[in-house]
């Protein structure tokens, strides 16, 4: 049983966890100090910047979760313990129900495995940045979902 619900105050150092474990698992490219720049720029606040869906496990624990901030994911993260499990799909899906298709998404140039991803479930390249949005030099791909 799988079940998304708006983002509660009592998840928040959990998703902050969830951000982080998933970060070191996946975001090579960065050193621990960036980790730790937007680790702190999580923890102070960021996350209250946009809507947040979680997706909860059985034992009601937050597993994954995704920021939107119109119909822009700004940021979609799992658990690695539950990467491969559907989750980032499931989020992406129910973003889809209560925004539109009309999604886009950043996705920093050196993570194939989130470019990927989002390929597979019908994103598309429009456009590419040679700093992220803190403007430090992580190239962005910018991707539109097509359909």
């Amino acid at each position: 049983m799988h079940k998304i619900a708006p983002y509660q105050d009592n998840d928040h150092d959990k998703l902050i966890e969830i951000w982080y474990q998933a970060v070191c698992r996946t975001h090579a490219f960065l050193t621990s100090e960036d980790i730790e720049f937007y680790r702190q720029m999580l923890q102070n606040g960021a996350l209250k910047e946009l809507e947040i869906w979680v997706e909860m496990h059985g034992n009601n624990e937050p597993a994954g979760f995704i920021g939107l901030n119109g119909t822009k994911i700004e940021m979609l993260f799992v658990d690695p313990d539950y990467h491969g499990k559907g989750i980032g799909r499931r989020l992406i899906e129910h973003a889809k129900k209560i925004k539109g298709s009309k999604l886009q998404v950043d996705v920093n140039e050196q993570n194939d495995g989130a470019y990927n991803f989002y390929k597979r479930i019908g994103f598309v390249q429009v456009g590419r940045s040679e700093l992220d949005g803190s403007g430090r030099p992580f190239p962005l791909l910018h991707l539109a979902l097509k359909g």
